[in-house]
């Protein structure tokens, strides 16, 4: 059956309040703001964009945009713009007979399925939608690229991101249906709950599995390949001090550490 959208809404709220709790080296968390923003912006931008992002009413690229607005609204800076590009088709995906949520964080195979339907359904309207949405927050780093977001889109949605897959994260989720989201940050996180990992550890891992596993393309795009390398390198490192240590608080020096040069 299809879920509700109280549940939905919960479900998103959930998990952004765990992303900020979680001690992301070089990200905004609750040990540390950066980048000019707050985890409490962060944390009033999930509330202000979950009512657009469940709204049955809208289509996708429509939800997206008036999340970006809302949250520019309610915290005037880009805080998630690549959380609500995600989100946007996984809770449209979610709303679909057949999704199973469970314990409101582990989705089965069958919300896959229905993110490709959604991600193969976009039109033209939600390509024209989701380029607005990017050009209203206004990310940092936004340059050229064959489908500028900043002009009529001339292809649908999947084509645009399939343009931007090789140098953009979240472009490639959208043209492998969300592959490393499932295959990468998934698998780590359930992981991490199998071998008895509780409170923030289990989002630590998933978030230090991309950052130990690929060069971060915001930072490609702003400082260059050889800085992200250098600083997938470090996170490969922490990642395997944090496997190998189960001291709490060795774990959150290693992680403090790394966060303050990052930064």
């Amino acid at each position: 059956m299809a879920h509700s959208r109280e549940r939905l809404r919960a479900a998103y709220k959930d998990a952004c309040r765990m992303e900020i709790e979680a001690l992301k080296p070089g990200n905004v968390h609750l040990f540390a703001d950066g980048h000019g923003m707050s985890a409490a912006q962060f944390m009033t931008s999930a509330e202000v964009s979950s009512v657009p992002l469940t709204d049955p009413r809208l289509p996708v690229g429509q939800r997206m945009l008036e999340a970006v607005r809302a949250t520019r609204l309610a915290v005037a800076t880009n805080t998630n713009l690549g959380i609500i590009l995600l989100a946007g088709p996984l809770l449209c995906a979610a709303e679909m007979a057949g999704a199973q949520l469970h314990d409101n964080r582990l989705p089965d195979n069958r919300l896959r399925d229905n993110l490709d339907t959604v991600l193969r359904a976009m039109s033209i309207d939600d390509t024209r939608a989701a380029f607005e949405a990017i050009v209203a927050a206004a990310p940092g780093g936004l340059g050229e690229a064959a489908n500028d977001v900043r002009q009529e889109p001339k292809v649908h949605l999947l084509e645009a991101m399939r343009e931007a897959a090789d140098r953009d994260m979240i472009a490639r989720q959208y043209v492998t249906g969300f592959g490393d989201v499932f295959g990468v940050g998934l698998a780590a996180l359930q992981a991490a709950l199998a071998r008895g990992e509780g409170g923030m550890w289990p989002t630590v891992f998933a978030y230090m599995a991309f950052l130990a596993g690929f060069p971060d393309s915001h930072v490609v795009r702003n400082h260059g390949a050889e800085v992200a390398n250098q600083a997938r390198q470090e996170a490969l490192a922490v990642e395997a001090a944090l496997h190998a240590s189960d001291d709490e608080a060795s774990r959150i020096r290693l992680l403090i550490e790394l966060d303050r040069r990052l930064k």
